[in-house]
């Protein structure tokens, strides 16, 4: 049996160029350089730099109007030869590089060296070890294993099996733990391992050693688990040692890396320069923002392509073949015309919008003093600003703004809202400023557990629960109580 229903949907969609505008809009400087570049190289009609004989407002409001009509159904197929200003030889030289820094700009440069990857640098390592082929397979494969940190995560009859599943390399568990006792000797120390406390042995292995070394090597053998919860009592009592004994001991394990592969200078990964979208100055005791000069640089519509556009105009005789020709050439105007059009949106969009975020936290811009950040939520900037709260997002979320206190993320100046005692509000961002410091001034050897610190923040005017302290301090990446313990 056939049913028929009738179902009615409302739905907004975005056009191209509104989705186009979107993802211009979320781009930092550096990407948006790099787009700008990638739109030049597509479209010709599109170039650099001013001319002193062409100024791009009069072309749109003046010229580009006229050109309206020259589309596949208006043009008439009439006989005149246009592809002499089109040929080779007639085709200007465009710019392919855009000058995306203003006047005032200092242009710097941060040359790299190449580095040689952290798993380049371990197979060297393994190169100087005299090993049979047989040997060197196994062992290749396992720094192949290593994971960034410098740990081997895997079981061993999984790497046998691995490596005869996608190696054909047949070797048995012996033989990898041997090839592995290799690996322990490379550099850094400590790398290889297939846990923290394998990895923390390896590093005390290749210290100098003393009583206290040795102490610290039978504590993590042996008492690995009383020595991360920090049960010092049981550790003194266990090795007959005084607390200044201990003391010591424990800091010969503080000293050793838990990551030995983020210690490698030559890793491959790449720490990239942040570069503000933004600069907040204060100017005679007021704030005074601008732009980066790179998110404004100056473009115009080639002006060949202008003339060739009117020569066709003003041709009488026109043919199907030239009529092809000037379509495209249209095509490029338009983009060049949109992609003008969508840098000085994207600029304005910018402006306004850390505009309104400077003015919403100005106390904090003028003095740095993060207690005074304001509750900030995006829809309190996208109603001051008249946008939406999705295109607020895309600016606070990848742009960075330098201020006399340092270069910001512009997301972290938005909070949430909570009541101190007097009913007013006060940002999240000032209590975690205030927990923080609470933490910091704390006696190590008896830091507050989380109830404390609620009581604690009661007494200053933020009545929080404690799990609420909970969750600001695991934001502010701090430990437990028995985790910030020092003895």
């Amino acid at each position: 049996m056939l049913k028929q229903f009738l179902n009615l949907k409302l739905s907004q969609k975005l056009s191209p160029q509104q989705i186009q505008l979107m993802k211009l809009i979320q781009l930092p400087t550096q990407a948006f350089e790099q787009r700008l570049l990638e739109e030049m190289n597509e479209n010709p009609a599109l170039e650099s730099g001013k001319e002193d004989e062409y100024d791009a407002d009069d072309f749109d409001k003046e010229q580009y109007d006229d050109y309206d009509d020259v589309d596949s159904d208006k043009i008439e197929a009439e006989d005149i030869n246009i592809d002499e200003y089109l040929s080779d030889d007639a085709t200007p030289d465009y710019k392919t590089q855009a000058n995306n820094y203003s006047d005032d700009d200092e242009e710097r440069e941060s040359p790299l060296a190449s580095p040689i990857s952290f798993h380049q640098d371990l197979i060297n390592q393994l190169n100087t070890f005299i090993l049979e082929d047989s040997e060197r397979e196994i062992a290749e494969f396992l720094v192949g294993s290593i994971d960034d940190m410098g740990y081997i995560r895997r079981s061993i009859p999984d790497i046998v099996d691995d490596m005869a599943f996608t190696q054909a390399i047949y070797t048995d568990q012996a033989m990898v733990e041997r090839m592995l006792q290799v690996i322990h000797q490379l550099e850094p120390s400590g790398v290889g391992a297939r846990d923290l406390q394998e990895c923390l042995l390896l590093q005390l292995k290749h210290k100098t050693p003393s009583e206290y070394v040795a102490l610290a090597t039978a504590i993590i053998e042996d008492q690995f688990d009383a020595f991360t919860k920090k049960h010092y009592d049981k550790l003194i009592q266990k090795y007959n040692v005084s607390t200044e004994q201990l003391k010591k001991a424990i800091h010969e394990i503080e000293r050793l890396n838990p990551k030995p592969g983020g210690a490698f200078t030559g890793n491959n990964k790449v720490t990239e320069n942040v570069v503000p979208d933004f600069a907040i100055r204060i100017v005679d005791g007021a704030l005074e923002l601008t732009l980066n000069g790179r998110n404004a640089p100056s473009l115009h519509v080639s002006k060949d392509y202008q003339e060739m556009m009117q020569t066709y105009k003003d041709s009488k005789n026109k043919s199907g073949a030239q009529k092809d020709a000037v379509q495209f050439i249209k095509q490029k105007l338009d983009s060049a015309k949109w992609f003008i059009d969508a840098i000085r949106q994207r600029q304005e969009t910018l402006f306004v919008t850390m505009n309104a975020i400077m003015h919403y936290q100005e106390e904090y811009f003028l003095d740095g003093d993060e207690t005074k950040l304001k509750p900030m939520i995006l829809k309190d900037i996208a109603d001051l600003v008249g946008l939406d709260i999705s295109t607020i997002s895309r600016v606070a979320n990848s742009k960075y703004v330098e201020t006399p206190y340092g270069t910001k993320l512009i997301k972290e100046f938005f909070s949430e809202a909570m009541k101190n005692d007097q009913g007013e509000d006060v940002s999240t961002l000032e209590i975690k400023k205030i927990l923080q410091n609470i933490l910091e001034a704390e006696d190590k050897k008896k830091p507050y557990p989380d109830d404390q610190l609620a009581e604690l923040l009661k007494e200053k005017g933020y009545p929080i629960a404690r799990r609420t302290i909970a969750k600001y301090r695991e934001q502010l990446d701090i430990p437990v109580a028995r985790m910030r313990k020092k003895i």
